[in-house]
């Protein structure tokens, strides 16, 4: 028994000068005291970092808070809205009541400004370890948008410098919130704007070839009313502004169906697709008006047949789409000027708000690319990520 005892002694030992070394040799591995200092600093100053991304919330400001009390070092923090005190971390609740009027003050005047000791009304409680503090503005495109409060039992220069470096990350943090969130309204507003010229064009000729098969066909006039119809619903669907590449597919097999009633054997279509591809999320209506466009300029215009090509290719961690056609082209001039001119009125809005909405999406490097001559047909290919870009989508 004594042995069994020993030897269980003995081997955690052995376990206990393992931790040891590891610990000490972790500790080597992380630096000099300062560097060691500024690991843990920025560590945890970028724990708050994604919350405040969301922008300047009751929800944000909650999980950021205690992060943001860490870095500071303080007995307590808070943060403030236009609406008032949205979370703090140490501080109780008439602390709260004592401390909003002045970060109200504080967001009011815009200037930052210390709390002495006493003025929240602590002087006479010894106990108390928040009688003073620093309170920060925050402010995003020079406009105040809350405010940050530091509380301890002293409110030194030194606390009020470093309150003022953490309201500008948290400045910062709330501005990239507002450019996403202006980012997704502007491609909102763009996809508003390419439903609204959905209409003129397309469905005056749809109707049209409709029309006339309601005598010759009235059963192929029903399909083609119906596929009509579904072409309306998913263009003006309400669900997000993201969809698969196989539901973009089948609008585009819809489109091509009412085209080819219209067009009839002089439209030639040759679809491929990488069946890989078929579930990657893209922007709504980025197939659509490349072949719209690939069909007016390739087809009308011209009395001989005409080819469109379709190609969605796997490309790693990307999908390129290739539309190509065969038809008289353009000037690669006047292409130009159909993607850079927004006030012209013509076909090319189709293009460009494809174009514009990539790059918002995904970046400049995402945009549209555009091969074209007299006579040379036109060919336009994009790429798009296979991981879609949550905090730009909807």
């Amino acid at each position: 028994m004594k042995e069994t005892l020993w030897l269980a002694v003995a081997a955690l030992a052995v376990v206990l000068v393992g931790v040891l070394r590891f610990v000490v040799r972790g500790g080597r591995d992380l630096g000099t005291p300062t560097q060691r200092t500024a690991y843990d600093t920025l560590h945890t100053a970028n724990l708050a970092a994604p919350p405040l991304r969301a922008g300047l919330t009751r929800d944000s400001a909650g999980r950021a808070i205690g992060a943001l009390r860490r870095v500071l070092g303080t007995r307590a923090a808070a943060l403030a809205g236009v609406d008032g005190v949205l979370a703090a971390d140490g501080v109780d609740d008439l602390h709260i009541d004592l401390l909003t009027p002045v970060m109200a003050q504080v967001m009011s005047s815009g200037r930052a400004r210390a709390v002495a000791v006493g003025e929240l009304g602590c002087e006479g409680v010894a106990t108390c370890r928040l009688r003073a503090g620093v309170v920060v503005p925050l402010e995003v495109d020079g406009a105040v948008v809350g405010a940050l409060a530091a509380l301890d039992e002293t409110a030194s220069a030194g606390l009020l410098r470093l309150v003022g470096e953490v309201a500008r990350f948290v400045s910062t943090q709330v501005a990239l919130a507002e450019l996403d969130a202006s980012r997704r309204r502007a491609a909102q507003a763009e996809l508003r704007f390419l439903r609204a010229q959905i209409s003129p064009h397309f469905v005056y000729n749809a109707l049209t070839a409709i029309e006339s098969f309601v005598r010759t066909d009235p059963a192929r006039a029903r399909e083609l009313l119906v596929g009509f119809a579904d072409f309306i619903r998913y263009s003006f669907r309400g669900q997000g502004q993201f969809a698969s590449l196989a539901e973009e597919l089948r609008l585009v097999d819809t489109y091509l169906d009412l085209e080819r009633a219209r067009f009839g054997d002089r439209l030639s279509v040759t679809l491929r697709v990488a069946p890989e591809a078929l579930g990657v999320q893209v922007p709504v209506l980025i197939l659509q008006p490349l072949i719209e466009n690939a069909i007016r300029h390739g087809l009308e215009g011209s009395d001989r047949a005409g080819r469109v090509q379709i190609t969605i290719q796997d490309a790693d961690s990307e999908v390129l789409v290739t539309v190509e056609d065969d038809g008289i082209g353009m000037v690669p001039a006047d292409l130009r000027q159909l993607l850079e001119d927004r006030d012209t009125e013509t076909s090319g809005v189709g293009l460009r708000n494809v174009d514009e909405r990539l790059r918002a999406v995904y970046g400049e490097a995402y945009g549209l690319v555009v091969e074209t001559g007299v006579g040379a047909g036109t060919e336009v290919s994009l790429r798009v990520p296979k991981s879609r870009p949550g905090a730009r989508s909807s």
